[in-house]
């Protein structure tokens, strides 16, 4: 971030409420809203100097914003702990920069593991909830004993 955007955003801190809404206005072209707080209005603004300055949204968050359904990520992050219920058996893999962590062993992919646990062949991401199979909501970890037992 350059001195210059540092020292507008200190500036920020500083001013009154009264100053906010004209820098509300320099801003966005439109009175701030009448019963905006200080606090919120600084920070709207902090981010609009910000944005302009280093991008802002890319298009594509904007359609994603605009449509009113942000796709998730899909992606577990480092550390995080993936739980599955499979035929009455609790599954824990702990996911790691370079793979995954089941029983002890470290593994390549998710559905190695998958595959280990249930015999047949699954898409890991699937089997753990990280990728929606079928239509089904994205996130929801199947707890039942096979897969044929679902509700739709």
């Amino acid at each position: 971030m350059s001195a210059d955007i540092k020292e507008q955003l200190l500036e920020l801190e500083t001013l009154s409420r009264s100053a906010l809404a004209v820098r509300w206005q320099a801003c966005f072209g439109v009175s701030a809203p009448h019963l905006c707080r200080s606090a919120l209005l600084r920070q709207v603004i902090a981010w609009q100097m910000q944005s302009t300055v280093n991008g802002g949204l890319t298009a594509l968050e904007r359609r994603q914003i605009q449509s009113g359904s942000p796709k998730p990520s899909m992606q577990a992050s480092t550390g995080s702990r993936l739980v599955r219920v499979w035929q009455g058996k609790t599954h824990q893999v702990t996911v790691l920069e370079c793979g995954y962590l089941y029983e002890g062993k470290t593994w390549k992919s998710l559905s190695a593991i998958a595959r280990h646990v249930t015999g047949t062949p699954w898409s890991g991401p699937v089997f753990f909830g990280l990728k929606k199979a079928n239509a089904k909501p994205m996130g929801v970890i199947n707890t039942k004993d096979s897969m044929e037992n679902q509700n739709p």
